[in-house]
This record gives structure tokens, sequence and C-alpha cells, in this order.
């Protein structure tokens, strides 16, 4: 059983007992937190597609850690015009561990 989930912009594929990486989400840690955009899932009755999302779909997952990611250099330039800016960026996360996946009627 999987399911396909959509979560600050992007979607994941996940299992129940998964830990992913996911946009930082405002629960902390060891708090629940419930997924209801399911794009798409697969359960022993076969596949369902939602139209966009399933309708009773949902993921319930518990945040395991809030984080940041490694930092990256942002670094922009003009040849010949002296102009030059370095930036670093670390971007937030939330870790979750998948607790299980309904995907509803």
């Amino acid at each position: 059983m999987y399911a396909i989930i959509e979560t600050g912009g992007k979607q994941y594929r996940v299992n129940e007992g998964d830990v992913i990486n996911v946009e930082k989400l405002p629960p902390e840690k060891g708090e629940a937190v419930e997924f209801n955009r399911v794009v798409l899932g697969k359960d022993e009755e076969g596949i369902k597609v939602g139209n966009p999302y399933l309708k009773n779909g949902k993921v319930t997952a518990t945040v395991v850690r809030q984080g940041r990611s490694k930092k990256i250099i942002v670094f922009k330039y003009k040849p010949k015009k002296n102009y030059r800016r370095k930036k670093g960026h670390r971007q937030p996360f939330s870790q979750v561990r998948i607790d299980s996946i309904s995907l509803g009627n």
C-alpha cells in the first residue's frame, strides 16, 4: 500500500513507516500532522486516482524533527561591472514519519 501526497508544492510517494523531509510545517516535534491532499493511492483493491485529490483520502504522520538543510551559496555577478553578491541559504524542513494511509471509499 502506498500513496502520493502533495504538500509544500511538491509530491511525495509514501508507504507506512517511511521517514521523509517535507517543506517546513507548523507542528512541533512529536505532534501529529494530517495530509488531505492525496493524489493517488494503491491498496489491495487496486489503484485509486483523485480528480485532483481523493475525496476521503488522508495520510497521518508524526513530526520527528524540525531542521535546516545544508547551506547553498547563491552568487550573482555581472561581468565587467564590478557587481558581485554572495549569499548563503539554508532551507528549513520538517522530517515526518508516516503512520497510516487511508484512501477512503
